[in-house]
């Protein structure tokens, strides 16, 4: 997968917007003001941090060399995935759509309202 076609997929979902609030080469994708992805835009071949559920994370990382842990985020909750790796464009899609999930999942009541009425 392309970055430019992950970046779409990313911006794709209810609410989400991208910020570059560690600087200009770190991109992130956020909803309402939770990240959800972040990926360095200095590195080659790209790399894109998501969360996940701590239970999947060793099935996810023992399937595939495209996905392992990264620096600076929790190696628990968070996995680096290689967009041109062994991991299928499809699996990504649905790792991001995860990600996002996760981090609806754990907002407050009244930002979940904020989110459904953005999505309407």
């Amino acid at each position: 997968m392309h970055l430019d076609e992950y970046r779409t997929y990313c911006l794709s979902k209810p609410g989400a917007w991208e910020d570059l609030p560690f600087g200009p080469d770190t991109l992130v994708f956020k909803v309402l003001n939770k990240m959800f992805s972040a990926t360095g835009l200095d590195h080659f071949p790209p790399e894109v941090s998501l969360k996940c559920d701590p239970e999947r994370v060793p099935e996810l990382r023992e399937a595939y060399n495209g996905i392992h842990t990264g620096p600076y985020m929790n190696k628990k909750h968070w996995n680096f995935v290689d967009l041109q790796g062994d991991v299928p464009a499809k699996l990504i899609r649905e790792l991001v759509d995860h990600s996002y999930e996760l981090v609806v999942a754990g907002m407050k009541k009244l930002d979940r309202e904020k989110l459904a009425l953005l999505s309407e």
